[in-house]
């Protein structure tokens, strides 16, 4: 919605790097993708198996008379007791907006990095105001919040959660969950009272994969992909099982290259560093590129290296901007994956 949000996180706090560097150098720069980052993937996980989370540990309150409470209290899969107000109306969680969007609910204020939020929500969110990704207490208070959802346990790593929750209850979602956005959709659906919608939501997407999938396969052939990112004239491959990755390969079914593979094994976030060296070795049939340098030229993608590369030379690049989604994860971002995967092979 940085699986880990966190390695989505830590390629935005690369691209904010590569834009002070820049700056410095006379030139000018995800994170989890206003930027996107390499290292921080965003992954989820399940609230049905948290015995003492979501619907687990709901307690309904009745009022006198027999009237339900406007109130219900969760224990978070951290364990914090949390007071979930009936119909909040100031919700901020940060780099989860994918989830809150696609169960009709807006924000009080939407994540971003270097001022740049997730740009492939702003059909939604053009009139939300932005937060800085790290959430600053005092920012966060402006906004006035009466609820506070966070994704990546780290943001309230050293007692940072009572910090915020002084200013407002909030819900931890944690790692586990943060990481595997089907059970980030339903934890996040549970916790605003939105359990048939997030299930709704899940259901639609699962449809609409497996319809693609079966196009894909109509034409009797496994054909491979590799999703790659340039920012900052380096190249950084998808992981296998992480983000767009988990989209091409387990959803619709793409054969894994023996790059991605190998890649998907070492260490890091869900996007990992690949030279160009090792791109010339790349045996996709079909390269989906995001572009974040193509305002400086995109210089990396002359190099005869680049175009020696299979598919690039049998004309199966396809090309997007960091606008897109592919840098992101979520019922939104992968339905919108799936789109355009299906509008560049023409089906």
């Amino acid at each position: 919605m940085f699986v880990t949000r966190k390695s989505i996180y830590m390629v935005c706090c690369l691209m904010l790097m590569l834009s002070l560097l820049a700056a410095c150098g006379g030139n000018s720069s995800n994170g989890q993708n206003g930027g996107n980052e390499p290292n921080q993937a965003t992954n989820e996980s399940d609230p049905a198996g948290n015995t003492q989370s979501g619907q687990n540990g709901a307690d309904e309150t009745v009022a006198e008379g027999g009237a339900e409470a406007t109130e219900r209290t969760l224990t978070d899969p951290l364990g914090h007791t949390v007071t979930i107000p009936a119909q909040p109306q100031r919700i901020i969680a940060s780099y989860l907006e994918d989830y809150l969007v696609a169960l009709g609910v807006k924000p009080a204020a939407q994540w971003s990095v270097s001022d740049s939020p997730m740009r492939y929500l702003q059909y939604e969110l053009a009139d939300v105001p932005i937060v800085p990704h790290d959430l600053p207490y005092e920012v966060v208070t402006g906004h006035n919040p009466d609820l506070i959802i966070i994704g990546d346990e780290s943001l309230i790593a050293n007692d940072k959660y009572d910090g915020y929750n002084k200013i407002a209850p909030t819900y931890a979602l944690g790692a586990e969950i943060n990481a595997d956005w089907r059970k980030a959709l339903l934890e996040v659906g549970n916790v605003l009272g939105k359990d048939a919608e997030a299930e709704a939501v899940l259901a639609d997407y699962e449809a609409k994969a497996a319809a693609a999938k079966e196009q894909l396969a109509a034409s009797g052939e496994t054909p491979s992909a590799a999703a790659i990112w340039l920012v900052g004239g380096s190249f950084w491959m998808v992981s296998e099982g992480e983000s767009s990755g988990a989209v091409l390969y387990s959803d619709l079914g793409f054969a894994v290259p023996k790059l991605v593979e190998t890649i998907s094994q070492g260490e890091g976030g869900i996007w990992k560093s690949v030279s160009l060296e090792a791109l010339a070795e790349l045996d996709a049939d079909h390269i989906f590129l995001v572009n974040s340098d193509a305002a400086s030229g995109s210089a990396s993608l002359n190099d005869p290296v680049w175009q020696s590369i299979k598919a690039v030379k049998n004309g199966n690049l396809h090309e997007f901007g960091p606008e897109k989604s592919w840098l992101y994860t979520g019922p939104i971002a992968n339905s919108q994956i799936i789109d355009d995967v299906l509008a560049s092979l023409g089906l």
